[in-house]
């Protein structure tokens, strides 16, 4: 396939400078004049003035305006063209290629937004749609592609079921699906057709960068393609990382993505269901970056977390609330831990800090149970991270966890000396 980045060489009639401006209000008239360029000089000293490839079977030119057609190798973008967002490029683009069969109800279906991935755009899952756009076959997607400035397309689909939460997509241009997207300075390459990427989560990749983790061991305990694995290995300093991961699709993109970013001898990839994880007292930082709820990871995160030490979880939910404004005894809270720019107050909801207050407790009795002694949990953050439905927003709990010392002796409960010494 031809690179789209390419200029195409557009149909234009070239004229006398004397003659220009007399055969453009002509072909404005006949609306033949293709407004997306503009008019330039060509070789022998003549204006060339760009006109519409579809309708030139319509040309009728008077005799006192002689004028040749050519076509110009390099065309110059209007200053109305350049002005015009991608979305209005894109609608402008299809609403030229249907001309009359164009309607409220296919602009309607036209995207407005859309995923980029390095040169392939992913359309959203209803995009496109109707009938009509049927009919134009491949013409449509390069049409898209050009409009849009992409190589590749591909389109949305529902998310299958099952708990590996493989996407449904669909190639509409180009053949290769592995695309490389690049946040905060890393990159991550991936099978687009098999593998999920959330934009959405973007500030929590950032605030995770900005973690104090120089010699820590991470467990990530649903890595993915290493969406947050990277950043605490790259930016956060882990300084080594267990990466579980049951999808094999998202377990390739992870190996690949370790090695582009320079990091596979910092981390060890667990391919498999993290919940049978075999790993103990080993993590000063484990990530629970799954929702609606990771819960069922809880046991395993206490399990991971160093028995003589502890450390702190980020737990991810999605927490149903009140709306905004309908709760009077919301709080606001800062951020305890966390490097870089202060971030503003962020108002916590009753129900977050419910729910806050409940992980904290259940994780508490986890870890007693576990080790057969008292420990303690602080909360030390809440981070909003996105709004996931209506009401419902995606959040992530910074929980301390420490193993409780035994009380200090006191004179009302003397200590009797070992008679051996020791």
């Amino acid at each position: 396939m031809e690179a789209m980045d390419v200029p195409i060489p557009i149909p234009a009639l070239a004229t006398e400078p004397r003659f220009a401006q007399r055969l453009r209000e002509h072909l404005e008239a006949e609306q033949l004049l293709d407004k997306r360029y503009q008019l330039q000089e060509v070789a022998g000293g003549h204006v060339a003035l760009p006109v519409l490839e579809e309708k030139l079977s319509l040309l009728s030119l008077p005799q006192e305006m002689p004028c040749g057609l050519v076509h110009i190798q390099d065309p110059i973008p209007s200053r109305t063209l350049r002005r015009r967002t991608p979305a209005q490029r894109l609608r402008d683009e299809l609403r030229r290629l249907l001309g009359e069969s164009w309607s409220e109800e296919l602009e309607r279906d036209v995207p407005r937004a859309w995923q980029r991935h390095g040169d392939l755009v992913l359309l959203s899952e209803n995009s496109l749609r109707a009938a009509p756009w049927e009919q134009l076959g491949p013409m449509l997607w390069e049409t898209v592609a050009s409009a849009l400035g992409a190589r590749r397309l591909a389109r949305r689909g529902r998310v299958l079921p099952g708990g590996m939460r493989s996407p449904s997509v669909t190639l509409l241009l180009g053949q290769d699906p592995w695309v490389e997207h690049v946040d905060n300075g890393i990159r991550y390459t991936f099978d687009v057709t098999k593998c999920m990427f959330s934009p959405g989560n973007i500030t929590e990749k950032l605030r995770v960068a900005s973690l104090p983790c120089a010699g820590e061991v991470l467990v990530d305990l649903y890595a993915g393609i290493g969406y947050f694995t990277l950043p605490y290995l790259v930016h956060a300093a882990a300084a080594f990382a267990h990466a579980c991961e049951w999808n094999s699709h998202a377990v390739e993109a992870l190996r690949r993505n370790l090695v582009l970013n320079g990091v596979q001898d910092r981390c060890r990839v667990h391919h498999g269901d993290s919940r049978e994880l075999e790993l103990r007292d080993v993590a000063d930082r484990v990530n629970l970056g799954l929702i609606p709820s990771s819960e069922e990871g809880w046991p395993v995160a206490c399990r991971v977390l160093r028995k003589a030490t502890g450390g702190v979880l980020h737990i991810h939910h999605n927490v149903e609330a009140l709306p905004a404004g309908s709760s009077p005894d919301a709080e606001a809270q800062r951020p305890a831990e966390g490097g870089g720019k202060e971030k503003q107050r962020a108002r916590i909801r009753p129900e977050w800090k419910r729910w806050a207050e409940a992980t904290a407790s259940r994780i508490r009795g986890l870890l007693a149970e576990l080790h057969e002694q008292p420990w303690s949990t602080s909360i030390l953050h809440i981070e909003v991270v996105k709004s996931y439905a209506p009401h419902v927003h995606h959040l992530v709990l910074d929980l301390e966890c420490r193993p409780t010392l035994p009380a200090e002796p006191t004179a009302s409960c003397p200590i009797t000396p070992d008679p051996t010494g020791r």
